[in-house]
């Protein structure tokens, strides 16, 4: 396949605000050693790209400069030492970068194929929630069967992905949603139990919702004062994990109520994480959760697309907050949903 020299892509050369977010030609893309190049179909919006706009959230190392943190797409070149994939073979990617783009590349450990039941904007808008809830509530906190857990943001990106996973995976799920119209929204994908935080104590909902027992984990992407408000949410041995600090990046914790009740508090990013952890993660996803996409039981809520020219319109409604799901960019006006 002869590929272009240029392709269009969204990298702002100074952080600003949506307006800034302008079609700009770049070079296409090499992929080095173990690594593809996909020709990319859809990219997924998410909200350390907004952070990364405003220039809160920097590239990790190495990483490229234009946005979007997943693709979904074929891919049409191989770096060295890639030989369990084909080209023309149709893949969705996690990224350090480089997803706002006609063409990006990805290590190869961190590409999963587009199942037959996944359109391309859907396959676009799995992958960074995917990865971000598989290891932030499954494994940093946990969760297993029977357990109920608490997730802020209900009806977010990663919000809906959990909600989408604890059905699968036999989780009682209690979400917060910062409207009637959200909470309803919400029960409607699947979850037990939705709080309105605005009229309601999340606290004291939470608190009569699980007869006093607590919940087993929280998930949680506010911070500031909402650490220490989780807490109290918390069964004892009950676990805390952190993904975002939207509300604040201190918070005043109880430390001896946290050893009275052998609670846990941990957290993690995940675009820091090297190439080699992010594969493990796609391997176990492969194995675990993959099957269920493949079967169509498992499909992220998409709330809007937007071509890639639009990547400004799709960040303001992303900063607007109402959206349900998933925001995508495509580079096709035939894949707008």
């Amino acid at each position: 396949m002869t590929l272009p020299k240029t392709m269009t892509a969204i990298d702002p050369d100074a952080p600003g605000g949506p307006e800034v977010l302008v079609p700009v030609e770049r070079p296409v893309p090499s992929p080095a050693a173990g690594e593809v190049l996909l020709r990319v179909h859809a990219a997924g919006v998410n909200r350390p790209d907004v952070l990364q706009r405003m220039g809160a959230y920097p590239p990790p190392p190495g990483a490229p400069s234009i946005l979007g943190l997943e693709v979904a797409g074929e891919i049409v070149a191989l770096g060295e030492g890639v030989d369990n994939v084909i080209i023309g073979q149709p893949m969705c990617a996690l990224l350090s970068g480089g997803g706002y783009a006609e063409y990006a590349v990805a290590p190869a450990g961190q590409c999963l194929p587009v199942a037959h039941a996944l359109s391309m904007v859907e396959a676009a808008a799995i992958p960074e929630t995917l990865f971000t809830v598989w290891t932030n509530l499954f494994e940093r906190a946990y969760a297993t069967e029977g357990d109920t857990v608490l997730v802020h943001g209900g009806t977010s990106g990663i919000g809906t992905m959990a909600i989408a996973l604890a059905g699968i995976f036999g989780l009682t799920i209690i979400v917060t949603c910062g409207s009637e119209e959200k909470c309803e929204a919400a029960r409607a994908l699947g979850a037990d139990h939705a709080i309105n935080y605005r009229a309601q104590d999340f606290v004291e909902e939470v608190r009569f919702i699980t007869g006093g027992r607590g919940v087993a984990a929280v998930l949680d992407m506010v911070g500031g004062d909402y650490v220490p408000r989780n807490l109290k949410c918390l069964a004892e041995d009950g676990r805390h994990v952190s993904i975002a600090v939207q509300g604040g990046a201190m918070a005043t914790i109880p430390i001896f109520d946290i050893m009275r009740r052998r609670l846990t508090l941990t957290g993690s990013t995940l675009r820091p994480r090297d190439a080699q952890f992010k594969a493990m993660v796609a391997d176990e996803l492969a194995a675990t959760v993959w099957p269920q996409v493949e079967e169509g039981r498992l499909k992220p809520v998409i709330d809007q697309t937007f071509p890639l020219a639009q990547a400004a319109e799709a960040h303001r409604r992303m900063e607007a907050g109402a959206h349900v799901g998933k925001i995508v960019l495509t580079m096709d006006d035939r894949l707008r949903m």
